[in-house]
């Protein structure tokens, strides 16, 4: 019995040293709230529902106990996206690494993909982390993400500095749909 899946990925990490000029404003009917504290179980929720598409598997094997742990670390924090009173979207900051701030996760729910509001929510995170003294953000992406995740970051600001091959040990107790043309 097979006991994890193998998905093959190119991981491209990306870092802005410069401030970019603002873009668009979140939409009207918006809002970008930090969270106080976020919980696991809506935590795991945000992360799940994003990240399910694309094969968003690490986090998924913490235990409630070791999640706790990062979420609650004062240098980490959770923005939510709103849209019509409920989620369409999250970002994770983690300023462990001051003057540096890392991007650590970044995306939409499925039913907000493609309404247009990638650019400026993307927009808000780098503004955030800036806020929160970076003086360099990095973020990563592969090709298991979204296509436009890449060119996304890029048009925001951010340079590649290195790609890496990396092959994936995906538990399947997880439960993951693990796209064909990504197995190996």
């Amino acid at each position: 019995m097979q006991h994890a899946a193998r998905v093959g990925v190119t991981v491209t990490f990306l870092r802005m040293e410069e401030r970019p000029r603002p873009g668009p404003a979140l939409p009207p009917g918006h809002s970008l709230v930090r969270l106080a504290r976020c919980t696991v179980p809506f935590y795991r929720y945000l992360y799940a529902t994003v990240g399910g598409p694309y094969v968003w598997w690490l986090r998924r094997t913490l235990s409630d106990a070791d999640l706790e742990t990062i979420l609650g670390h004062s240098a980490v924090s959770v923005h939510v996206l709103y849209g019509g009173g409920e989620p369409v979207g999250f970002f994770e900051l983690d300023r462990r690494g001051l003057p540096t701030v890392n991007l650590a996760y970044f995306g939409l729910l499925p039913h907000a993909v493609g309404r247009g509001l990638g650019r400026a929510f993307l927009g808000s995170a780098v503004q955030a982390a800036w806020d929160a003294g970076a003086e360099a953000i990095t973020v990563n992406t592969c090709t298991a993400d979204h296509p436009r995740a890449l060119p996304g970051y890029v048009r925001a600001g951010f340079k590649p500095v290195r790609h890496v091959d990396e092959v994936w040990e995906v538990p399947t107790r997880l439960g993951m749909a693990v796209p064909r043309h990504l197995m190996v």
